[in-house]
């Protein structure tokens, strides 16, 4: 039926025919650092890379398989849900089976932002310009205790994954009390900078990848882990990407319309574009950490090899988002011990 010697892709397809009511056939459609995995739906007989909508008429739409991840795709369908409710455009859910962790959903298209900037050399200023807006309209959104709380404790979590998967793990460095004591202080401060800037809902990956040339622009994707927390951090990934990186002049000005276009629209944001910038600079920080350790944690755990590459990508964020903080020497410690491990940092 598939094409794939894969039992639960098959059972998959099965409860897929049956929620449609005709015979389909699935092609992957994306890949994720998760357990998760997606795939295209069409009908038998049809070509899995033609349009979305063809004629007015639904060609595809997309199978979520989340083995064992029960809590996090009712999260996946409850803030899709309170997304669109904001006006952004989300997955509409045609089926769920939650037990066996399928969803059928629609499809926003094949073409991500990343995908449009990289292989097909779009201009990057429309293409934000709408991610901001839909960033606006989601923060306006926010209420309270409609979602988990990016607490000091999940933050400083987050943090140790650098130093427990990358520094104690990939460059094996067996870290000295001093050198810890340098390591919890500097993530301290961090934790502390985060918690005490404004707070808004947050998807927690908003970034090229996660985002999809559709009507209306952009298709939000990948928002299941969203919580309460800094107003700078969904900017900070929009702009300071995992796989794409930008002059520092275009990150400027584009953190700058955001926050013109966001104090304009109502999000509570401090009065001076400096002090947003120095949040900004905090907040990378924090993300750029924890992304470091997430890959080594993803190459090590997990077997997934091709996240170490783009490593160097962050450490040249940290040593950016340093400039401009009182940290620098911190972070430069930091930095200093993996590159006496031998890594190209």
């Amino acid at each position: 039926m598939t094409g794939y010697p894969d039992s639960r892709l098959d059972r998959a397809l099965d409860w897929c025919q049956r929620m449609l009511e005709t015979s389909v056939t699935a092609a992957p459609a994306a890949s994720d650092a998760s357990s998760r995995r997606y795939f295209r739906i069409t009908r038998v007989g049809s070509d899995p890379y033609r349009p979305v909508q063809e004629n007015g008429h639904v060609t595809s739409y997309i199978l979520m398989d989340a083995p064992g991840q029960g809590d996090s795709t009712a999260a996946f369908v409850r803030i899709g849900w309170m997304m669109r409710q904001a006006g952004l455009n989300t997955p509409r859910i045609i089926a769920a089976d939650y037990r066996n962790g399928f969803l059928l959903l629609t499809d926003l298209g094949q073409l991500t932002y990343l995908d449009a900037l990289t292989e097909q050399g779009q201009s990057p200023e429309p293409l934000f310009s709408a991610a901001i807006t839909a960033l606006i309209d989601w923060q306006l959104s926010s209420r309270p205790a409609r979602l988990p709380e990016f607490s000091a404790r999940l933050l400083r979590a987050e943090l140790d994954l650098f130093t427990n998967w990358y520094l104690e793990h990939h460059c094996a460095l067996n870290l000295s009390v001093s050198a810890k004591s340098e390591i919890d202080g500097l993530f301290d401060c961090i934790v502390e900078q985060l918690i005490s800037q404004p707070q808004v809902y947050v998807h927690r990956d908003f970034m090229p990848r996660n985002l999809m040339i559709s009507q209306p622009l952009p298709g939000v994707l990948d928002y299941q882990d969203a919580v309460t927390g800094p107003a700078s951090y969904d900017p900070v990934c929009l702009y300071r990407d995992a796989f794409l990186s930008w002059p520092i002049d275009f990150v400027r000005e584009g953190l700058y319309a955001y926050w013109r276009q966001a104090r304009q629209a109502g999000v509570p944001l401090d009065g001076s574009f400096d002090k947003f910038w120095i949040d900004c600079q905090w907040t990378s920080l924090q993300r750029h950490f924890k992304v470091i350790g997430i890959f080594a944690r993803l190459f090590y755990r997990d077997g997934k090899t091709s996240y170490l590459r783009d490593v160097p990508r962050f450490f040249g964020y940290l040593r950016s988002a340093a400039e401009s903080l009182e940290c620098r020497e911190k972070v430069d410690f930091v930095l200093q011990l993996a590159n006496k491990s031998g890594e190209q940092t």
